[in-house]
């Protein structure tokens, strides 16, 4: 019989987060000047500046460039912003290889194809509730909520409240 998930998010040191359809709804506004707009959630913002100032280690892949995500991201502290992925495993290892960090204390969360190879690396693979169909199958978690709309927030504060670093505690 295969542990819970809940199991795991102890051991959590680690998240790696996908940018479209994770932290956005996978939606692109395009202005007329050909600009592409992406929509972030500040809850997600929050749990993700909370996770960076308790220590905890977050990195960015996404096969997306846009320049403004990298900029939101470095507002919240994040340092390790990896954009225009094609292979998102081979960045992630090579992150892991630079940072010494274990898959078992490694949390990724994918919403489509692209991210399976990377989820498949590590100890905890999660994913937003509108993923597709084939990231759902592998991952150890599915969000209650959809990218864009805290799903991000969701995972940080599980991992966070189990280990005792959330600011305020059930």
């Amino acid at each position: 019989m295969e542990t819970s998930y809940k199991t795991q998010l102890k051991d959590i040191d680690t998240f790696v987060f996908d940018v479209d359809g994770v932290l956005t709804d996978g939606n692109i506004l395009v202005t007329t000047e050909g600009e592409l707009l992406r929509k972030m959630n500040m809850l997600d913002g929050f749990a993700i500046r909370t996770a960076v100032d308790a220590g905890y280690a977050v990195c960015i892949i996404s096969g997306g460039k846009n320049e403004g995500v990298r900029k939101r991201l470095q507002n919240l502290g994040v340092t390790d912003i990896h954009l225009g992925v094609q292979f998102k495993e081979e960045a992630l290892d090579e992150y892991m290889d630079i940072y010494e960090k274990k898959a078992s204390n490694t949390l990724y969360m994918g919403d489509d194809l692209p991210d399976i190879p990377a989820m498949k690396r590590v100890g905890l693979p999660v994913c937003p509730q509108n993923a597709v169909a084939e990231v759902k199958a592998i991952a150890r978690y599915v969000s209650h909520r959809s990218g864009g709309e805290g799903c991000v927030r969701e995972v940080i504060e599980q991992v966070l409240k189990v280990r005792g670093d959330w600011p305020v505690h059930d």
